[in-house]
């Protein structure tokens, strides 16, 4: 008999490089293409590790990245500049621009500088037309604020990363037609107050991610995650849309496809 394949998923968003999966990667990927998920972006958080990320992307036919300044590494490293991040968007293989946000949690005294270079990020989107990664962290009027006034100033895409803030940021970003992605925190049993905001957004606005090597969703939380536990998730919470698993999936595929155009295989 021949083996029914699982359903196909994309990792949204994952961290390739970081050194937790030294000597592994070759497994890695391989493990997450059994487990459904044939293409993942790999997300470059600080601008000079951007050659070690895009190679990374360029040796696998199903890894893509995207690259940016994190907030937390805001006024730790030099401020991105719109004429670096098109250059970059060049690269056939680079589909996103971030992660960018806000962090008041862990960095709260950086807070000018993390909206300066978020603003930043928030044009190089714009001249790209390539969605916007949003990290924001216990800094949910600011960032509803801004995204909204740059909104105004010109329509760009963007993506809610390891969506876990309020609800009233969430439906701030779907107003402005933007799309939260789910993480293992999202299948955390004691996160019923997060699937109810993720059940108030369309389901044609949501993707599923790890953030791996963190945040790894049960039965793994505490341990390392990696792209291949994106299935867990998602099979976690097909429920909130009264969905099962194989249709949440395709459709998550799809809203990756509509954000995310130029991560396709050839």
């Amino acid at each position: 008999m021949t083996a029914t394949l699982p359903p196909t998923l994309v990792d949204s968003h994952t961290h390739l490089d970081f050194a937790d999966f030294d000597g592994e990667r070759d497994d890695i990927v391989a493990r997450a293409a059994e487990a459904g998920v044939t293409r993942m972006v790999t997300i470059c958080t600080r601008l000079a590790n951007e050659p070690r990320v895009r190679a990374l992307a360029e040796t696998y036919p199903g890894v893509f990245y995207a690259a940016g300044t994190h907030p937390m590494s805001a006024d730790k490293e030099p401020l991105a500049t719109l004429e670096h991040l098109l250059k970059l968007a060049e690269n056939p293989k680079f589909v996103g621009i971030g992660e960018t946000g806000l962090d008041y949690h862990y960095t709260p005294e950086s807070a000018p500088i993390q909206q300066e270079s978020l603003r930043v990020h928030i044009e190089a989107a714009r001249q790209t037309e390539l969605p916007l990664i949003i990290h924001a962290r216990d800094a949910d009027e600011d960032m509803a604020r801004i995204l909204a006034e740059e909104h105004r100033a010109g329509a760009y895409s963007c993506v809610m990363h390891c969506f876990s803030s309020g609800p009233e940021l969430a439906a701030a970003a779907l107003d402005l037609g933007f799309y939260l992605s789910a993480s293992g925190i999202a299948a955390f049993k004691k996160s019923e107050a997060l699937r109810e905001i993720f059940a108030s957004a369309p389901v044609d606005r949501i993707l599923v991610e790890t953030d791996a090597p963190y945040l790894a969703p049960p039965p793994h939380r505490g341990k390392r995650n990696e792209p291949g536990y994106t299935a867990l998730t998602a099979q976690a919470i097909a429920s909130v849309w009264g969905m099962d698993y194989a249709d949440f999936a395709r459709q998550t595929v799809e809203n990756f496809d509509r954000l995310f155009t130029k991560a396709h295989l050839s």
